[in-house]
Parts: C-alpha cells; structure tokens; sequence
C-alpha cells in the first residue's frame, strides 16, 4: 500500500530524532532500561506518552579511513527498524540489511535508512533474534561504499526489555 512507506518514514525519522537528538524542551532525555551484550534498551517520555527502543553500534565499519558521524542501529519496540549511517546517503540509493542468509532492501534519505513496510520490519525482528550476525550497506552521498558489522548478542533480552517497558 503506497501510505504505509510514507507513515512508517515518518515514524522512523520522528523517533530517530527524539533518540538521537533530544533536547531540553522534551518532557525527558532516553533512559537506559539496561545494556545486554552489544544492545541497550532505552525508554523515552514525551508528549505522546513512552517510546521504547533498543539501539546498538556497530563492532566494525569498512572502510576503516573514512570519516563518519556516530552510526547506530535501532529498533523500536513496535518493531520499526532503523540505521543513523553517520553520512548523507548518496540519493535515489538503496541500503541492504542483511542478517545471517537473509537481505532486506531499505530505503533512504538523508542519513537514515528503514524498511518500507511493517510486514519487512516484523521479517528482520525476527530473523535478528534467531540470528548470529547482521551488516548493513550503503553508499554515501560521495559515492563512497560503506559495510557496517553488528553483533545481535543480546538482541533478544533487549528487545524484552522494551516489550515489558513499554506494553
């Protein structure tokens, strides 16, 4: 359905925002609920009520010389998944989660990249917690090719974590 891609961006950009960029005129800075291997669990109060999400950073980056803003890996506990790449996507590209066998097409804009549907986040939630490992890759705005490694220990305990945070 073509709105669903337009809302779930904008759910994913608001959210990323709040996490990423908080300031005092919020109700509160993110919490930390607790840290489980490589993942945090953070829980964020706002005007709309509590947002939870768990987030963690990458254990390594290729190529190793470039230089980036702070790169994460976010999921909500509504099961939206995110990227912060740490760069301006090149436009009109694509980025690629893959998770052990598995790749999901995302999609971009500015320096963040999210799947288009529902449906697909669920898919990924899934397949990270039953996972061993999880990149994502892009191309920055430069043309610059970028694969960023994540460790999914821990993954599922965070993802608990919020789910009894924020029911």
């Amino acid at each position: 359905m073509k709105t669903e891609p337009k809302l779930h961006r904008a759910t994913i950009a608001a959210l990323s925002g709040l996490i990423l960029f908080s300031s005092a005129a919020l109700a509160q800075e993110p919490q930390s609920i607790g840290t489980f291997g490589k993942w945090t669990a953070y829980s964020l109060k706002g005007k709309n009520g509590t947002e939870c999400y768990i987030a963690s950073k990458p254990i390594a980056t290729e190529p190793k010389n470039v230089r980036r803003d702070p790169v994460h890996f976010l999921v909500t506990h509504k099961s939206m998944v995110n990227t912060i790449i740490g760069y301006n996507f090149k436009k009109n590209s694509e980025a690629a989660l893959t998770i052990d066998s598995a790749t999901f097409s995302m999609i971009t804009d500015g320096d963040g990249a999210w799947l288009d549907t529902t449906q697909k986040d669920r898919k990924a939630v899934v397949a990270m917690k039953r996972g061993n490992k999880m990149s994502v890759r892009g191309t920055s705005w430069r043309g610059t090719k970028t694969r960023d490694t994540y460790s999914l220990d821990g993954v599922t305990a965070a993802m608990k974590a919020v789910a009894d945070a924020c029911k």
